[in-house]
């Protein structure tokens, strides 16, 4: 155990973040660097080191959370680092990514503020990198087997890791110019910026892992052609296909969904545009959706420079405490203010969008909505409520609804779908197609990237097995465990 008496003696205290008017004028992550390491020693030693550490249960990797809260409390971090590589390819991720669940599931959490588990992860991989305890993990011998990984997002990664490392020769196919997939493309920079996702690529260069950018299988190359040149394929391709809203005035010039808008964002730091072709520049911004997608896009229209941002949601806003539907240790539905929402702008709870209101020109001008209530268990409109707010650019961040079809890639590998419309597959990640498996959002839907890095962690072992007869590699869940955190 760390400190028997940490969690009686030491506050909750989490990483600090730049000032909101400071951090707006640029695109580097949010947090004040260095700013965790005087305390995160403390923060460890809140662990209880639970007889039954529930933390396990809240974390689809199955993380091995009070071992490396005692090795950080002790400043081990070699041993840390360790511990956390066991059961997570990609802590740098996780650890500024994930909506940690795992806190959610502390028993300390029960009666007082939870370990700051995320804030601990992040300072171990940080430290590693820094300490130079990440290193490549190139396999003793290969196995003379091939395999294909369709997507580089970080179930793709996770798997395509484990594979390698298993001895296989292991290719990554992305359709985009370049790896990383959501993490990439879909996550700010300012959330995470891309330096971290670049020194893990060039770890698994070295380890044997083979990249192949800007190939969308099913178009650039038949899946048939695909299967016949590898012994197995992994489809880690998301769920990329973005809900749409279907009201009038949706073919408005400036409607776009997110998933248009923030690549190109990302683009601009790459750089690879100089400016946005899309841009909140000198524009009312409305973003639809008040999940993490939305946020991202509220947090991208404060840097370029929008006049105002609205931010809207169908559900009624959260409670600030669990409900009782909702208890310990299941991952609750709380109000939550994310770094974008305290660089200002508007959340507007239970409304929906009727239509569009353009200008002469074919622009979005403006956004008409009305609230909406619960009645005998469905959303209505309430009369009387409808209002006009200003739209000049106006982001859908609703979700996704799947795997995309549009490409071809499940006609032509002939996969089933299962009812939700993702890739169906049984206990070992494998589809009704013999040596082709699915790990991530396509077989599971949108989902969290803890859960992308467990699955493809978990298929890399299917593989493995369907390969060569067996596997030592670590399946930490099957496809239809959900955990306590769903």
């Amino acid at each position: 155990m760390a400190d028997p008496k940490g969690f009686l003696t030491t506050g909750r205290e989490v990483a600090k973040t730049r000032p909101a008017d400071e951090r707006v004028k640029d695109w580097n992550e949010v947090y004040v660097p260095g700013s965790l390491l005087p305390i995160i020693s403390k923060q460890a030693g809140r662990c209880m080191d639970c007889g039954i550490p529930f933390c396990h249960n809240g974390c689809p990797l199955g993380n091995l959370i009070p071992e490396w809260n005692d090795y950080a409390y002790r400043e081990d971090w070699t041993a840390a680092s360790e511990r956390l590589h066991a059961t997570n390819n990609f802590p740098e991720f996780t650890g500024r990514l994930c909506p940690a669940p795992c806190e959610s599931a502390c028993v300390l959490g029960i009666n007082q503020p939870a370990v700051t588990i995320k804030n601990v992860e992040v300072s171990i991989i940080d430290q590693a990198w820094d300490r130079g305890d990440v290193t490549p993990q190139p396999p003793e011998r290969l196995s003379g087997k091939t395999v294909a990984v369709i997507g580089s997002g970080p179930a793709g990664l996770a798997a395509a890791q484990q594979l390698t490392r298993a001895g296989h020769t292991v290719a990554v196919y992305e359709r985009a110019d370049r790896i990383g997939g959501l993490l990439r493309y879909g996550i700010p920079e300012f959330k995470m910026e891309k330096s971290h996702i670049n020194r893990r690529i060039e770890q698994m260069r070295a380890e044997g892992t083979k990249f192949r950018t800007e190939i969308e299988v099913g178009k650039d190359i038949d899946a048939a052609k695909l299967r016949r040149r590898y012994d197995a394929v992994v489809i880690a391709a998301g769920a990329t296909v973005s809900r749409d809203l279907p009201v009038p005035g949706r073919e408005l010039n400036g409607v776009h969904f997110a998933m248009e808008y923030l690549p190109l964002a990302n683009k601009v730091q790459e750089g690879d545009l100089t400016v946005s072709p899309i841009t909140a520049e000198g524009k009312h911004v409305v973003v639809i959706g008040g999940g993490d997608t939305g946020a991202d896009c509220v947090g991208t229209a404060h840097r370029q420079g929008a006049l105002s941002v609205t931010q809207l949601e169908i559900m009624p806003r959260p409670g600030e405490d669990r409900n009782a539907n909702q208890p310990w240790p299941t991952f609750p539905m709380l109000y939550k203010v994310t770094s974008a929402h305290e660089e200002g702008g508007e959340r507007v709870y239970s409304v929906s969008t009727t239509h569009f209101e353009g200008d002469e020109d074919g622009n979005v001008a403006a956004l008409h909505l009305v609230e909406v209530e619960f009645k005998d268990g469905k959303l209505e409109q309430k009369p009387g409520t409808e209002r006009k707010i200003p739209a000049q650019l106006v982001t859908l961040a609703m979700g996704f609804t799947g795997t995309d079809q549009a490409n071809g890639l499940v006609q032509q590998f002939g996969l089933e779908l299962d009812a939700r419309g993702n890739v169906a597959r049984d206990d070992d990640y494998a589809t009704n197609v013999d040596g082709v498996f699915v790990a991530g959002d396509a077989g599971r839907g949108q989902s969290l990237i803890v859960w992308a890095i467990a699955e493809g962690r978990s298929a890399a072992r299917g593989v493995d097995r369907f390969l060569t007869g067996a596997s030592a590699l670590p399946a930490p869940i099957r496809p239809t465990d959900r955990s306590l955190t769903v």
